[in-house]
């Protein structure tokens, strides 16, 4: 997530010194303020919010706003951040065009990590009012939109970004999710030996394809790609992922048994 904006917002700051407060300091302007405040938000995030509360209130507007936005995400309270972010985006008086984008990217940024793609979605859209055609802006949303199980619209966006940059890795990954998912499995499998022969060792292609060979009953072919993604990318999520796939595949499974034979049917009654 992009954590700072162009010094069209960090123009925006007024107010006095603050007292008691780690961006009290009568020799900062306000963009060596925010700046201090960021770094802050590193170092000591509850810190950073308590500091940039107080500068907002007594006259720091945007750019204290702004801070205590990224001191929530460091705080993981991402829902309060993702409302906080939008509401400075949507916001003319705030900042110019540019700079309302990235606000509403990292808004959706928020809201993915809150766990709410609905609200991803939403900002990104809002987001590429501003800045139309953005290629980071359309792969976050395509990644809001797989949340939530929008596979043709993920699909949509990823394929304008690959129209500029057909060799992103990454975007080839997704869209072969999104392709997978909407049962097109030659097209994602194509996506995938693409992504591949750009980048032979890339984690989380070789996981997909591991999938892909796993779901038509190839299984030395799953767990080759799976072991692999473990050799080469030892540590991390890709790695646990694998781990737990290979041992998803090599468990044991039930016994079949037969089911019990079925009881002969009475004789229908005699009429009398």
């Amino acid at each position: 997530m992009r954590a700072l904006l162009s010094f069209t917002l960090l123009l925006l700051v007024t107010g006095p010194a603050l007292a008691a407060n780690p961006l009290d300091d009568d020799t900062l302007s306000g963009k060596d303020r925010y700046e201090r405040c960021l770094s802050l938000v590193e170092q000591n995030p509850s810190a950073a919010l308590s500091a940039a509360t107080a500068w907002r209130d007594q006259g720091g507007v945007a750019a204290a706003e702004h801070c205590q936005a990224l001191a929530l995400v460091a705080l993981k309270r991402y829902r309060e951040a993702g409302a906080k972010l939008d509401q400075l985006g949507h916001d003319p008086n705030i900042a110019a065009g540019a700079d309302r984008a990235e606000l509403l990217d990292q808004a959706g940024n928020a809201w993915l990590l809150a766990g709410v793609p609905s609200s991803a979605d939403e900002s990104f859209t809002a987001a590429l009012t501003y800045a139309a055609g953005d290629r980071d802006i359309l792969f976050d949303r395509a990644r809001a939109r797989g949340a939530r199980q929008d596979w043709a619209g993920a699909e949509k966006d990823l394929t304008v970004v690959l129209s500029g940059d057909p060799q992103r890795v990454d975007v080839l990954v997704l869209r072969a999710s999104a392709r997978h998912a909407q049962g097109r499995k030659a097209e994602a499998r194509a996506d995938i030996d693409q992504a591949l022969a750009l980048y032979q060792d890339y984690p989380d292609a070789l996981l997909e394809r591991g999938e892909m060979k796993a779901e038509t009953g190839d299984n030395a072919g799953a767990l080759a790609d799976w072991q692999r993604v473990i050799a080469t990318q030892p540590t991390g999520e890709a790695a646990r992922t694998a781990k737990a796939h290979i041992a998803e595949l090599q468990a044991p499974k039930p016994p079949v048994t037969a089911p019990p034979p079925a009881k002969p049917a009475k004789p229908a009654a005699k009429k009398k």
